[in-house]
């Protein structure tokens, strides 16, 4: 026998189903958001802590606007937290490459944001791996042209002081150095060819750089300290520089002090992949409380480690990261 319809109850199936259907998937992050908001607190928290503390996130300029782009509008909040930008590859290594022209596409991509942030406000520091004299030199001519301090590294690894220029691109002798007026830095957070670190503080303070990009640690049982960071501000050529702590927000590094050791058979929540590229380092849920804990709490967290070492600001890597959960 032919069964009658009825559109009533078919009406409130369809609602019951779409409840249920509802409940079952869980609404996603902002993953952008989420990032400016951490960024935006790891400021709040660093400039109660230091006054004038220094922030500037690592790639992911996308953040800077509505939708990426340079015709979006600007993201005011998280525009006025930050100091400056940080940008690998503009002119060379992009997709590890190493002294091999970034591809107009991408490259074109990253300068109108660089750009969008230096009209905005923002300095902009760019870091190019490049190896060979004459595209060194084209790193930083092209970058000061547009009004970048750059930074040509010729180890990927960021382990080594470079011979090439002889003298910081822009040198100045000056009694004070602030970060607006910052006209080079040097990027070395590798300190492993060093045998000490009292051998690595005297090599740091017979340079010239008015800004400095350092880790936090010199090996996994020794950081940089006070004094030490005092040396190389006040060096031999009496430039008073100011000194950047990397400080990666979007992974987490199996080699720092706060890793616990049964993270590896039991992993916290906020633990989601180890990074292919980059052994023992795990891309995090960054907005997780428990991870936003560990790099900005109150407690003994990594920015107050930072702060009391008497760093002037952080340089944020991993920012970017909001992209791996997009995809």
């Amino acid at each position: 026998m032919q069964k009658s319809f009825n559109p009533i109850s078919c009406f409130f199936i369809f609602l019951a189903v779409s409840a249920f259907s509802c409940k079952q998937e869980p609404v996603k992050p902002d993953y952008r958001g989420e990032m400016r908001k951490f960024v935006e607190k790891i400021s709040e928290n660093g400039e109660s802590w230091h006054p004038g503390f220094i922030v500037v996130p690592q790639n992911g300029l996308a953040l800077l606007s509505s939708d990426g782009t340079p015709q979006g509008s600007p993201e005011n909040a998280y525009i006025a937290a930050i100091d400056g930008v940080g940008q690998e590859e503009l002119w060379y290594g992009y997709d590890n490459k190493d002294d091999i022209a970034t591809p107009e596409t991408e490259h074109s991509e990253m300068l109108s944001m660089c750009l969008f942030a230096r009209d905005h406000g923002l300095k902009v520091m760019v870091t190019d791996y490049a190896i060979s004299d004459a595209n060194i030199d084209d790193s930083y001519s092209r970058n000061s042209d547009n009004n970048f301090i750059s930074f040509a590294a010729d180890h990927r690894e960021l382990d080594n002081i470079p011979h090439n220029p002889l003298y910081p691109f822009h040198f100045y002798q000056a009694a004070q150095v602030t970060f607006p007026s910052a006209k080079n830095f040097l990027y070395l957070i590798n300190p492993s060819y060093y045998a000490t670190k009292e051998e690595y503080v005297h090599a740091l303070e017979h340079t010239k750089y008015d800004l400095y990009v350092l880790d936090l640690f010199f090996n996994e049982t020794e950081r940089l300290d006070t004094a030490d960071l005092n040396r190389i501000r006040r060096n031999n050529y009496g430039l008073d520089c100011k000194i950047l702590c990397y400080m990666s927000i979007g992974e987490a590094e199996s080699y720092r002090w706060y890793w616990k050791p049964y993270w590896n058979v039991t992993p916290p929540p906020f633990l989601v992949a180890e990074d292919p590229s980059w052994p023992d380092n795990f891309t995090v849920r960054y907005w997780d409380p428990n991870w936003q804990a560990i790099i900005c709490g109150q407690g003994d967290s990594y920015l107050k480690r930072i702060v009391n070492a008497g760093f002037d600001g952080v340089y944020l890597d991993l920012v970017s990261n909001y992209e791996y959960f997009e995809e």
